[in-house]
């Protein structure tokens, strides 16, 4: 097995994992919003009414696609940058990192409604826990 073959086995790997934890996120979702789970950086702002299932399962959702993109991410650049990478593969890959950047912090917006360079309002509990 040669490098090159090793690096595409790793990067269809880190591709799987990335579309499973979508895959996975999006059923798991369902009933951790049936239940009304609410890890902290999901919470209600204050003295507004509890997130209804919908919006709950949209979060949650939400969380699962940006880990999957962060992986696919990952898994393009292992391919093109580990590989002799060409000024046209170079290219390419920019304009997709530049796409699933626009994606996760829209996501990131609707998670949390707030962009992922603000702080968290002081009332809110981080996400580092």
């Amino acid at each position: 097995m040669d490098f090159q073959h090793l690096i595409e086995t790793v990067g269809r790997l880190v591709d799987f994992a990335g579309v499973a934890v979508m895959v996975l996120g999006a059923i798991v979702s369902i009933p951790m919003a049936l239940r009304g789970y609410r890890p902290g950086k999901l919470a209600a702002t204050p003295g507004s009414s509890p997130l209804g299932f919908y919006r709950l399962y949209r979060q949650l959702l939400g969380r699962s696609i940006l880990l999957g993109l962060e992986l696919l991410v990952a898994a393009d650049i292992i391919r093109t940058v580990a590989v002799t990478p060409t000024f046209e593969s170079v290219g390419v890959l920019a304009i997709i990192v530049l796409i699933r950047t626009f994606l996760s912090f829209s996501l990131e917006l609707e998670i949390t409604g707030r962009w992922p360079w603000q702080k968290a309002p002081a009332n809110q509990p981080s996400s580092n826990s």
